[in-house]
């Protein structure tokens, strides 16, 4: 009896020493990506990365260019693969952003207009007329305005890599150009979730309308709404173009990009590639900002081609637009607060 004893603490014993041995020596699981040291030593790691519109639009562009950026400076061992259209959130661009906070999707690309949709306070930069031109915008956001955001960002569970561009948002319609404030007046103009877009083209008299992305081009075929407000390069990528006979280009509000990873991923890597995502971000934005404004200039003519036709307001015809929309610089002001919109004032 002592004899089977002991052979069976010692069977139990060499079991034991054999399953410590055999721990996990593939690395540690990173939040949506596949096993591999955070110090990027080991294995291949692969990210996901969401971007809001189609394949082919400068948004995917500058996604592609961050991405292969991080892979040669990483020596291969980080992957990371974009998914244009919103695929990773089934077409829910708010959805996608909170994929993002929860660590469900690695990094995004994705509009402060859409950030709004979880703190309000990320609509500073899309105030109306806030900026004269895109000097004053690439100041903020590379000054003490980006900063803020880059703060906000963090209490949602993100790290800010850099800023690119959709754009100034021009207004497109079929009942005619848009001219004064009367033209306005009583249009079902399509807009995104934004509050402050709703206040802002009431105080214009118009009819803001918010539905998903995918339905507008099919609601301006058939005529459900009369118009829609959109950057030129969203325009042109989801052929909008081709169902309305006018745009009138008044820059009256600018719309940015927001490059962002999950804060727990990012401090799960060491310093030296936290490091490369930084300086990956910074050249991949500026490099879309450049391909987004250069584009610009030649979408517009094959629209003109297209037939469609292009209206410039003026400094003086915007005017009375600026004067109209006061009131929404009243009402929230206390929401994203007076300091925030002075930063983004420069003053």
């Amino acid at each position: 009896m002592r004899k089977l004893l002991a052979i069976t603490l010692i069977a139990v014993m060499v079991l034991s020493i054999g399953l410590t041995g055999c721990g996990n020596d593939g690395g540690t699981q990173q939040p949506g990506g596949s096993s591999g040291g955070s110090s990027g030593g080991g294995e291949k790691q692969v990210l996901n990365m969401s971007v809001t519109s189609a394949s082919g639009s400068t948004w995917e562009k500058g996604a592609l260019y961050f991405a292969e950026l991080v892979n040669e400076r990483t020596d291969g061992k980080i992957q990371i693969n974009v998914y244009p259209n919103e695929q990773l959130s089934g077409g829910n661009q708010g959805k996608g952003i909170e994929m993002l906070m929860s660590g469900a999707t690695d990094l995004t690309y994705h509009s402060n207009i859409i950030y709004s949709i979880m703190d309000e306070r990320f609509g500073v930069i899309s105030l109306p007329f806030l900026f004269s031109s895109t000097d004053d915008v690439d100041a903020a956001l590379a000054g003490a305005g980006g900063e803020a955001i880059n703060e906000i960002l963090l209490e949602k569970n993100v790290v800010g890599l850099g800023f690119g561009e959709n754009g100034y948002r021009q207004i497109t319609t079929n009942t005619g150009p848009i001219e004064s404030l009367e033209d306005m007046k009583g249009l079902k103009i399509r807009i995104p979730g934004m509050k402050m877009y709703t206040s802002l083209f009431r105080a214009l008299g118009a009819d803001p309308l918010t539905m998903n992305f995918a339905e507008v081009f099919t609601s301006l075929q058939q005529g459900t709404i009369d118009g829609q407000e959109n950057p030129i390069d969203t325009i042109y990528t989801s052929k909008i173009h081709e169902v309305q006979k006018y745009m009138t280009m008044w820059d009256y509000s600018y719309d940015a990009l927001i490059l962002g990873i999950n804060k727990d991923l990012f401090e799960s890597f060491d310093a030296e590639t936290q490091q490369i995502f930084r300086d990956a971000g910074k050249e991949a934005c500026e490099y879309q900002v450049k391909v987004n404004r250069e584009l610009a200039e030649e979408q517009i003519e094959e629209f003109k081609a297209g037939g469609m036709q292009i209206n410039v307001l003026s400094e003086e015809a915007k005017a009375p637009f600026r004067e109209a929309v006061q009131p929404v610089y009243e009402e929230y002001e206390p929401i994203m607060g007076a300091d925030l919109i002075d930063l983004f004032r420069g003053n």
